[in-house]
């Protein structure tokens, strides 16, 4: 019996000691709803390094992809709030596909907490570097003498980056055909193959490709010019004023993830963002770091919510 005693009062103490480890005491999964390759993988797999290298933390990389990023975030609002699950969220999959799908099964201002936002970034219109469409006035010339003759790619149905082709098309009356990918990387592939005419994308996406010399930036979609690109215009610079799509991404955690886990998780993320080496990596990718609170990400994601709704409707575009 006293055997037995002992052997659960070192159970217990070991429980208790392993309760009042720091955080985090276990690796900390990191969902990316987007696939291998795309500027969401690419943003998270270099906050995921970088807080393993200098945090000392282990943080895992996990592709969830599919349905406009929808399901990841799906499956971050039914992971436990230990803590130990997090998602990169963005404007698509946060604020846009909430507005489009008919039947999503969450709703991000709710079942989700805001942890960290890591960048934002301006949408780039691209074509390979040998088409004819030596600007965007080229596309929009040749658009009307031809009406859905020019195809262009997005990352999928419901995106931002989708949304910021048809409002395109619609600012400049023209009429051009999308073709939706599971992902950035398909779209990449086809339009540097000649499959299809032009590619609406992020930044990060686009940006090796674009330094590569395997495509030419038209325009970007932002109201000012991107650091990353200097020389390219904005659309609204092209002529259509105040045209202005961009995406950001942020941190997310499950609804009831202790208060001191998000605000240790938020402190570690802005510590990294603010150090040189960071900062020039992101910009290199073409987005551009920004931190904030949780509660300033918590006010962009409710804000641009509301904002969306309105444009989506607009639109008339939905999905099943």
């Amino acid at each position: 019996m006293i055997r037995k005693l002992l052997t659960l009062a070192a159970l217990a103490l070991a429980f208790t000691a392993a309760q009042a480890q720091p955080y985090p005491a276990k690796p900390i999964r990191m969902i990316v709803p987007f696939p291998p390759g795309g500027g969401t993988d690419i943003l998270s797999r270099l906050v995921a390094n970088k807080l393993t290298e200098v945090s000392k933390w282990t943080v895992v990389p996990d592709n969830r992809a599919g349905a406009g990023g929808t399901i990841g975030i799906a499956e971050a609002v039914r992971a436990a709030p230990s803590g130990y699950e997090m998602v990169m969220g963005q404007k698509d999959n946060m604020v846009v596909a909430p507005w489009l799908y008919k039947n999503l099964s969450y709703d991000p201002t709710k079942d989700l907490v805001a942890v960290a936002h890591v960048a934002y970034t301006p949408v780039v219109i691209v074509t390979r570097s040998d088409s004819k469409f030596k600007t965007l006035a080229d596309v929009v010339a040749a658009a009307r003498a031809a009406p859905d003759s020019i195809t262009y790619g997005s990352p999928g149905n419901g995106t931002t980056i989708h949304l910021a082709g048809e409002i395109f098309k619609s600012a400049a009356n023209i009429k051009m055909r999308h073709v939706p990918y599971k992902g950035s990387n398909a779209a990449m592939m086809d339009v540097l193959a000649g499959n299809v005419d032009l590619m609406v994308s992020s930044l990060p996406s686009a940006m090796s490709q674009i330094q590569g010399g395997k495509l030419r930036p038209l325009a970007v979609t932002s109201a000012r010019r991107s650091s990353s690109l200097p020389d390219v215009p904005t659309v609204a610079e092209l002529g259509y004023k105040g045209f202005d799509v961009s995406t950001w991404y942020g941190l997310f955690m499950p609804a009831g993830t202790p208060k001191d886990v998000v605000v240790t998780v938020n402190a570690e993320v802005n510590k990294l963002l603010a150090t040189p080496e960071m900062k020039a990596a992101i910009i290199a990718q073409g987005a551009e770091p920004q931190a904030m609170t949780p509660q300033e990400l918590e006010t962009l994601l409710k804000t641009d919510y509301q904002k969306w709704k309105s444009i989506v409707q607009a639109s008339g575009a939905t999905i099943e």
